[in-house]
């Protein structure tokens, strides 16, 4: 059930709930530790919820979007109303299987009266706006439909739903590099169509904390074909981070800093 589901109004369109978990240190973004200290992977992870949260109202503004929080732990409501403001719904999805609470995310959007429900992760605060758009337009069309958000780990960054198809979520290998591969095994045995965005990257490791690095202040060398979100909150993290700390030298960029103006 939604804990803030805006329930004074009947919901429309496209709801899109990001999973999220509070900021905790020695809890949340530990695969980041190390290199980051865990205060630091606790505040990468409050940064990335602001960043994505900013990115999901700019979205707003070019489709029918509403936009949520499927957090965990229970109890922790005011930490996101503290951190997002209350403009933001609350879904609590807590549940053992990663699984489990995706479906529960998805039912709880679909029940509120969407007509289409999108889990997305916390972890891409770069994400380019232009996906979330298309992503809620594809899902719009008549006739039943999957978008599906593959990351460049195997995995995905995003699944959006007209119906909350069970199957979709069933005997998958969460946190490996054969979750996307798999989901789309899923689709095919139901027969979903299913329109697969661009790739995007989560950042969750070493490497793809380097490629954050280099991207927030425009020097990534990866090509895009949609432009990166600007990720206003990360970008001033990590300038805090390389002024007050060695945190460029511990991801191994301290080259690339000495080189920058």
């Amino acid at each position: 059930m939604a804990d803030r589901d805006f329930a004074s109004q009947r919901a429309s369109g496209c709801g899109i709930a990001v999973m999220a978990k509070a900021s905790t240190p020695g809890l949340t973004k530990t695969r980041l530790v190390p290199p980051l200290r865990f205060e630091e992977a606790a505040a990468f992870n409050t940064a990335f919820l602001q960043d994505v949260t900013a990115n999901l109202m700019a979205a707003g503004r070019h489709a029918e979007i509403t936009s949520y929080m499927a957090f965990g732990p229970p109890g922790s409501e005011a930490f996101f109303e503290r951190t997002l403001g209350r403009d933001i719904g609350l879904i609590s999805a807590w549940r053992p299987n990663f699984g489990d609470c995706l479906l529960l995310t998805i039912e709880a959007m679909l029940v509120r009266g969407h007509s289409a429900a999108v889990v997305l992760n916390s972890d891409s605060p770069t994400l380019p706006t232009s996906l979330l758009v298309e992503a809620a337009e594809v899902l719009a069309r008549p006739g039943d439909r999957a978008v599906l958000g593959p990351s460049t780990d195997g995995g995905y960054y995003l699944l959006g739903l007209k119906q909350a198809h069970c199957r979709m979520f069933d005997d998958i290998t969460w946190s490996t590099e054969r979750v996307a591969g798999q989901t789309l095994e899923r689709a095919r045995e139901i027969g979903l169509d299913v329109h697969i965005l661009s790739p995007w990257y989560d950042v969750d490791d070493l490497e793809a904390l380097r490629m954050l690095h280099e991207e927030i202040p425009g020097r990534s060398a990866m090509p895009h074909t949609h432009a990166p979100a600007a990720a206003r909150h990360t970008k001033a993290l990590i300038d805090r981070l390389c002024v007050e700390s060695d945190f460029a030298k511990r991801i191994g960029q301290v080259q690339i800093e000495e080189v920058m103006p």
